[in-house]
This record gives C-alpha cells, sequence and structure tokens, in this order.
C-alpha cells in the first residue's frame, strides 16, 4: 500500500544525523500529535526547503517563504541546534553557506501578494523543486503553499503544475 506520505527523495537521517533526526521527529509528534510518518514528511519538506535555498541562493533570495509555519517552526528548531544546523548548511547542503532565518515584520504580512505576483514566485520555485526532487505530489502539497494556490485558487491539477514546472525548467 503505498502511503500519501511515503518516503520521499531526502534523506533526512543522512542529513542531519540519526540522533538530530530522532530528536525533531520526537518532538513534533509530541507537540502537534501528529503521526511520525507526518512529521518525518515534514521534516522532509524542510529539508528540500533549506535544500533549494542553499543551491540557488540567487533565484531565490526575498521571496516569502512558501512552505507551512510548521515547516518553519521545524527550520527554528534546527537552527537552535546551532552545531549540527552550521554542519548542515555549510557540510551537507550543495551551497556550503550558513542560511540565516530573517523573520518578515508583522505589516509586510498583511501585504498580500496578488495573484499574478504569486504565480510568478510560485514558477520561480516550481522548477527547481522539480528538477531536484520530481515534480509535487499529494504529500507535499500540505506543507508547499504555492502549489497549493496553484490547485486551489488557480483550478490547476498537479498534472498542470508539473506541465508548468517542465516548461519553466526547459
Amino acid at each position: 500500500m503505498h502511503s500519501l506520505y511515503s518516503a520521499p527523495a531526502v534523506d533526512a537521517k543522512a542529513l542531519l544525523g540519526h540522533e538530530l533526526y530522532s530528536e525533531v521527529i520526537l518532538y513534533f509528534t509530541n507537540r502537534t500529535g501528529a503521526s511520525s510518518d507526518y512529521v518525518e514528511r515534514q521534516l522532509v519538506e524542510c529539508l528540500r526547503y533549506l535544500y533549494l535555498v542553499s543551491k540557488h541562493r540567487e533565484q531565490l533570495s526575498g521571496l516569502f517563504l512558501p512552505v507551512e509555519q510548521q515547516i518553519d517552526e521545524i527550520w527554528h528548531y534546527l537552527i537552535l541546534q546551532t552545531r549540527e544546523y552550521r554542519t548542515l548548511c555549510e557540510e551537507r547542503l550543495p551551497g556550503g553557506f550558513f542560511i540565516e532565518h530573517r523573520s518578515c515584520p508583522y505589516a509586510t504580512y498583511q501585504q498580500a501578494p496578488s495573484r499574478e505576483q504569486l504565480i510568478e514566485q510560485s514558477l520561480r520555485w516550481l522548477p527547481l523543486y522539480r528538477q531536484s526532487f520530481g515534480p509535487f505530489d499529494e504529500g507535499a502539497l500540505p506543507h508547499w503553499t504555492m502549489p497549493r494556490f496553484l490547485r486551489d485558487e488557480m483550478g490547476l491539477s498537479l498534472a498542470d503544475i508539473a506541465q508548468l514546472e517542465a516548461r519553466e525548467a526547459a
């Protein structure tokens, strides 16, 4: 049986080490009540986000965080494990630099981007995600705001989004 939250193609244990990986899963399953499979998928999508920021620093700098709040909270948790987080950023992710976190001021969050801006930003992330991890699937969708916006607000299916990615990535 194929789970909605099946193991994606990012080895979170290898990137974080077994101890930190287990710590994150335990902390967030206890905190949220979510299943360990779901929390693992959240962690993987957080690591995918960090991977993309690391690999595509210039293209992605300055964009709104395209993941759900819980992914950001996992990122905050990782940052607090400073030694392991520094190793992840500088030695295990492709860019080899420390990924800093800067919160957006509340006033900025109140200024909702237009549909056109959201689509333009999506088209920066989507091809890069697809090139690295394949097209978005139903398991990734709960964790990324942009492809969900395209599906829910613009009426695109995952197959439609994959075709957009293919055209943009070419």
